[in-house]
């Protein structure tokens, strides 16, 4: 098991590195060989070698591009992710056209007082298709021939943690329009100018378009389609030299968890929305309790946020990018855990491990206490 995770995690870090994958073949093959005899002693050269180039090509990665003349474009700048990227970028030396939903909002005037030059600030509400076309106007403007360096497709929203079963199906919509149909749209106003500069693509995904979530149903599956559908257009981007990334974070805390205050709204939705039979057997007591998974999920969530932004960068101005980062706690482990296991027991530990809620549903606590 330990072989084969170091290998799976070896040719994830190298994947976009064709010297990378020599390296590997090399150490394996001087391995065997020494540890047949067929080249006794003097084996033992070309493996550490091998394992010398291993760190210089993927521990230590392959250099980065010079930033001048680079220009990126971030959505979802308002907060979190994308927030902390545009400051940092355009400290970087990058002109960076960060796209807020509200430019009179806090994170807005946020960006403006970081005093940057470099640093513009666009009113672009990803699923409006009228801003994305000004916002494109604007781009287009500036960049001119160059062309637009990156794109990262940061927007997102949560939603509220639910059952499935209790989601109104206007939460599925608005998750599918977020995350994923606007992705979709931006990718190709946008990639003309992409080509230009034979740039990059960063798509924000997460662990839960992996992993079957508890609670996380409409998050998760416009997550899923965001995932296939960026491994499909690297393949299909590869032959313009744009390169396509995917960001996939486990837990960090940002604003993607709403607040408390508007959990009121949206449990008065999902009962207004459900069917009479469904309603009596979840219980609006078991309906009012699922307000704490909010709270239970900022908990397990990890503060600093640098992990991922380092990855952000890295995909955009590495000489090789990977593919896929997997920046936090359990990034990578746990994917690869959900793959390798049988269902029967993947899926009893995922629930106990995203179990954010001891409330029980009214039909499923009257049968165990035998009254029904």
């Amino acid at each position: 098991m330990a072989i084969a995770v170091y290998i799976w995690a070896a040719i994830e870090r190298v994947k976009e590195c064709r010297a990378g994958y020599w390296t590997i073949v090399l150490g394996a093959l001087s391995g065997f060989l020494y540890y047949w005899g067929s080249l006794g002693h003097y084996g033992v050269l070309p493996l550490c070698c091998s394992l010398f180039g291993y760190y210089v090509l993927v521990g230590r990665g392959a250099g980065l591009l010079p930033v001048h003349g680079k220009a990126v474009l971030v959505t979802g700048c308002d907060t979190g992710f994308g927030h902390a990227l545009a400051k940092l970028l355009s400290d970087m030396g990058v002109t960076v056209f960060a796209g807020v939903l509200d430019e009179d909002g806090a994170g807005a005037q946020g960006l403006r007082r970081h005093s940057s030059k470099d640093l513009q600030v666009l009113q672009l509400d990803v699923t409006d298709h009228s801003q994305i076309e000004q916002a494109h106007r604007y781009v287009c403007s500036h960049v001119g021939e160059k062309g637009l360096w990156g794109l990262v497709n940061n927007a997102g929203i949560l939603g509220y943690p639910a059952d499935g079963e209790l989601q109104p199906l206007a939460t599925y919509r608005r998750c599918m329009d977020v995350n994923f149909m606007s992705t979709v749209e931006m990718c190709q106003v946008f990639l003309p100018l992409l080509r230009k500069s034979r740039g990059r693509i960063v798509n924000m995904l997460s662990m839960a378009g992996e992993v079957p979530m508890p609670m996380l149903c409409a998050y998760g599956a416009s997550k899923a389609a965001l995932g296939n559908f960026s491994r499909v257009m690297k393949m299909e981007l590869d032959a313009w030299g744009v390169k396509v990334a995917i960001v996939q974070p486990s837990g960090f805390r940002t604003n993607i968890f709403n607040s408390d205050k508007e959990w009121s709204c949206h449990q008065e939705e999902i009962l207004s929305n459900l069917p009479s039979d469904t309603r009596e057997d979840y219980g609006e007591e078991y309906i009012s309790s699922l307000r704490g998974c909010l709270l239970e999920m900022a908990n397990q969530s990890l503060e600093d946020l640098r992990p991922v932004l380092k990855d952000i960068c890295h995909a955009l101005m590495s000489v090789a990018p990977k593919s896929l980062y997997t920046p936090g706690r359990g990034g990578w482990l746990l994917p690869f855990f959900y793959r390798i296991c049988p269902n029967a027991i993947s899926d009893v530990i995922l629930k106990r491990l995203f179990k954010l809620v001891d409330a029980q549903p009214e039909g499923l606590r009257m049968k165990v206490s035998g009254t029904e």
